[in-house]
């Protein structure tokens, strides 16, 4: 299996078409479709259902899209960062991360690399706790921002000097918008909104569990909160969620209230344990390091 059939295989199936696939290699629709039958027969299984209107893909065509474009990405990340010679560095820095304003400690340090080496750019992944440990692993991340969530030995580690605070994301004409804290147990009768990342239920004792408990029911989860702030804003319910990520107060639909009986979640930069870092990797480290020692 070579480079280039996985190229010719994503782009058929980014199309659907094998005439615009051979287009936008810059190769003959026949060449296209010889050089995919050969990987079909080389992995032995269908890629493809071909149809007069295209092709979609198989459920192994799909497996392997997957990963091709891993392949791919890191085949293409090596080039460019092989390229780069002299004082000079060009390059992209891969970071995933969920949402916190601990990101503003990211945008720092990335503000001050730009200024040094403009040719660095910063690849900002955003997904949950247990996708981005599982990139950062693969090679498809540099780096990776955790939220409360355990640094096994695989990585290496750095406390950013953050912690995010739980609380409660409602709209400002809710029963409880002018209170100053609140505690799990005053949410009874509430309806609650949840993150869906699995680090809530690792680090604050088990919310999930707790509310429950409590007979306070669970109507929606999310993964981006802006997202759960529409429903919040249509009375669905209200977020369980860290403070300062969806602006409340004065101006706005949405009212904040801390949780008092929820943990603070401590910030992790890793990366992977023995891995080969490219030259705008290692800077962006450094500068992240100089912050944390400012």
């Amino acid at each position: 299996m070579e480079l280039r059939h996985l190229r010719y295989f994503l782009a058929a199936a980014r199309e659907g078409n094998m005439t615009r696939a051979a287009a936008s290699c810059h190769v003959s629709q026949p060449a296209l479709s010889r050089q995919l039958g050969d990987l079909e027969r080389e992995l032995g299984c269908e890629l493809f259902v071909r149809a007069s209107r295209g092709v979609t893909l198989t459920e192994e065509g799909m497996l392997l899209r997957k990963r091709a474009e891993e392949i791919v990405d890191l085949a293409d990340r090596a080039e460019l960062e092989l390229r780069t010679d002299g004082a000079q560095i060009e390059g992209d820095v891969w970071v995933g991360a969920g949402e916190s304003r601990v990101l503003d400690v990211v945008a720092h340090a990335m503000a001050r690399l730009g200024t040094e080496q403009p040719g660095v750019r910063l690849r900002l992944y955003s997904g949950n706790a247990e996708d981005v440990v599982e990139r950062v692993d693969k090679g498809l991340l540099d780096f990776g921002v955790l939220l409360g969530h355990e640094v096994d030995r695989r990585f290496e580690s750095l406390d950013l000097g953050w912690c995010d605070s739980w609380g409660v994301l409602m709209r400002r004409d809710h029963r409880l918008c002018d209170r100053t804290s609140l505690t799990l147990d005053e949410l009874a009768g509430e309806r609650l909104i949840v993150s869906a990342q699995r680090h809530i239920d690792e680090t604050d004792g088990g919310l999930v569990e707790r509310v429950t408990s409590l007979g306070i029911p669970v109507v929606a989860t999310y993964t981006l909160l802006y997202n759960a702030s529409l429903l919040v804003e249509r009375g669905v319910g209200v977020a369980v969620c860290f403070e300062g990520i969806v602006a409340a107060g004065e101006g706005t639909p949405f009212a904040f209230v801390p949780l008092t009986d929820l943990p603070e979640v401590r910030a992790m930069l890793v990366w992977k344990r023995f891995q080969p870092m490219s030259r705008a990797a290692q800077l962006f480290l450094r500068m992240i390091r100089d912050e944390q020692s400012d």
